[in-house]
C-alpha cells in the first residue's frame, strides 16, 4: 500500500509534505475526518501545545502538525483538512488524498461522529481503499449517549476489518486507548485487513484488466485497485499526482493505455458512460456504509432527530431556503452595521482625543515636525482609524456568525448555495467566505 520505504522515508515526508520529522524512528500519523466530528479536539488533546501550523506546499490550505510521546516513541500527527470524501473535488480533498497515498503515513486515524456514523462511513470506506493502516475513532460517544444512540464498536471493527475505538475527546475518555491502538498499528503489531467495497461485476472486471499494468509499471508504489478506479472515472488529477510524487507517467506505457481503453470499452458495452461511473462508485460506497451503519448503530429513541429533519425541510427547501437565508444574513449585516456605529464613534473620539494630547506633548518637547508626522499623523492615526472602524463590526459580526455555526445553520447556507457556486466552478463552502468579504466591503 502506498509507496515503498525506499521511495519515501524522511526525505519524501520533509520535502514533499514538509512534515517536521526529527528521526527515522518517528511515527507519522495522519488524522482525517468529516468537518464537525471533533477532529480538531482529538488533535489538540493528543498533541497539546506541541503544534506547528502553516500551509501545505503550493496550497492555501492550512497544515497543522503536532507531536506527542508514547512508549518512548515520538508520534508526529498531521491534521488533514476536514473533507467528506477524497475524490479530489476540492483542494482540501486533493491534499488529504495525496498525503495518505503518497506521504505513506505509518497509520491513518479517521475521526467519525457517533451521532451520524452512516454519513461518516463514506469517508472511512474510501480511505480503506487507499491504505490498510487505518484506525477508526468513533468520537462524540457522550453526545450519542445523550441522544439515546448506541454504537456497537466491536461489531463495527469486525465489519470494517480495522481497529475501532470509541472516544469522547472533550472529556478525554478513550484517548489513551486510541493512542495504544494507533501505536500498535503504526508499529505493525496490529495488521488491519480492511473491508473492500464490492462494485458491480462489470466494474470489477474493468478494474482487474487495468490492475496488472499499473502494478507492473508503478511497481507497488501506488494502490493499483484504487488507482484503477480513479482512472476509470476520469480523474485526471491522479495521473498528475502519480507523476508529481513518484515520477511515473502511466500514459507513456502502451500496455497500460491499451488495457485502459479495453476496460472503458467494456463499460461502454454495458451502457456505463464515464460520466456516470463516479455516481455508480459513490452509490456503491453509500450503500455499503448504510448496510454497516444499520447493523452497528441502535437508535433507542427512534425520533431523536425528528426536530432537526423538520428544520432541514424548511431551511433547505427550494421555496423557503434562499429567502430565509437572505433574511437571516441581512439581519446579521444590519445588526453588525447599525450596532457598530455607536462604539465606532466612541472609539474614534477617544483615540483622536489621545492624538491631540500626544501632539501637545510632542510640541512641548520640541520634537521635529517630520518625527511628529511619522509617529502621530502616520502610525498612530492609521492605527486609530483601523481600530475605530474595523474592531466594532468584527466584535459583533464574528460572535453572530459563530452563533449561526453552533446552531448548525452555516452548513445549510453552503448547501443552499452549492448549486449556484458550482456554476462558477466554485464550492458551496465558499459562500461563507463571501459573507465575510461582504462585511469588509
Amino acid at each position: 500500500m502506498g509507496l515503498t520505504s525506499k521511495s519515501t522515508g524522511l526525505g519524501a515526508l520533509q520535502e514533499m509534505f514538509e512534515v517536521k520529522v526529527e528521526s527515522a524512528e518517528d511515527l507519522v500519523i495522519a488524522l482525517a475526518g468529516n468537518p464537525n466530528t471533533g477532529k480538531s479536539t482529538v488533535f489538540n488533546t493528543l498533541t497539546g501545545l506541541k503544534q506547528h501550523t502553516g500551509n501545505w506546499p503550493g496550497k492555501t490550505v492550512t497544515n497543522a502538525q503536532g507531536a506527542y510521546m508514547y512508549n518512548d516513541k515520538r508520534c508526529i500527527m498531521v491534521d488533514l483538512p476536514g473533507t467528506y470524501s477524497i475524490l479530489a473535488n476540492s483542494v482540501e480533498e486533493e491534499v488529504a488524498r495525496d498525503f495518505i497515498c503518497f506521504g505513506n503515513p505509518h497509520a491513518t486515524v479517521v475521526v467519525t461522529d457517533a451521532t451520524c456514523l452512516e454519513r461518516n462511513l463514506n469517508l472511512v470506506l474510501q480511505i480503506m481503499e487507499l491504505t490498510h493502516n487505518v484506525v477508526v475513532c468513533v468520537n462524540l460517544m457522550d453526545e450519542a449517549k445523550r441522544k439515546d444512540i448506541r454504537v456497537d464498536v466491536d461489531k463495527l471493527s469486525q465489519m470494517l476489518g480495522v481497529p475501532v475505538v470509541g472516544t469522547s475527546a472533550r472529556s478525554g475518555k478513550g484517548m489513551e486507548e486510541l493512542k495504544e491502538v494507533v501505536y500498535q498499528v503504526a508499529c505493525g503489531k496490529i495488521k488491519p485487513t480492511p473491508k473492500k467495497v464490492h462494485y458491480e461485476e462489470v466494474l470489477e472486471t474493468a478494474i482487474e484488466i487495468i490492475k496488472p499494468a499499473i502494478d507492473q509499471y508503478a511497481k507497488n508504489k501506488v494502490n493499483s485497485r484504487w488507482a484503477a478506479l480513479r482512472l476509470l472515472d476520469g480523474d485526471k488529477t491522479i495521473i498528475e499526482a502519480i507523476y508529481k510524487y513518484i515520477n511515473i507517467n502511466l500514459y507513456e506505457n502502451d500496455r497500460f493505455l491499451s488495457e485502459l481503453k479495453l476496460a472503458k470499452d467494456i463499460l461502454i458495452q454495458h451502457n456505463i458512460q464515464v460520466e456516470q461511473l463516479r455516481d455508480q462508485i459513490v452509490s456503491c460506497i453509500v450503500r455499503t456504509a448504510e448496510n454497516i451503519a444499520h447493523t452497528v448503530v441502535i437508535f433507542e429513541n427512534k425520533k431523536y432527530n425528528e426536530f432537526d429533519r423538520r428544520v432541514d425541510r424548511v431551511l433547505t427547501s427550494r421555496i423557503f431556503g434562499i429567502p430565509i437565508m437572505i433574511a437571516l444574513l441581512g439581519a446579521v449585516f444590519w445588526i453588525t452595521m447599525e450596532g457598530s456605529n455607536v462604539p465606532s464613534t466612541l472609539l474614534a473620539r477617544g483615540l483622536f482625543w489621545i492624538e491631540e494630547r500626544l501632539t501637545d506633548v510632542f510640541l512641548s518637547l520640541g520634537a521635529p515636525t517630520w518625527f511628529h508626522g511619522i509617529v502621530i499623523l502616520g502610525m498612530y492615526r492609521t492605527l486609530a482609524w483601523v481600530i475605530s472602524v474595523m474592531l466594532p463590526p468584527m466584535a459583533i459580526f464574528f460572535p453572530l456568525f459563530t452563533l449561526l455555526e453552533d446552531l448548525g445553520y452555516l452548513p445549510r447556507i453552503a448547501f443552499n448555495l452549492d448549486h449556484y457556486f458550482k456554476k462558477a466552478c466554485a464550492h458551496g463552502k465558499q459562500a461563507l467566505t463571501m459573507c465575510m468579504v461582504s462585511l469588509k466591503l
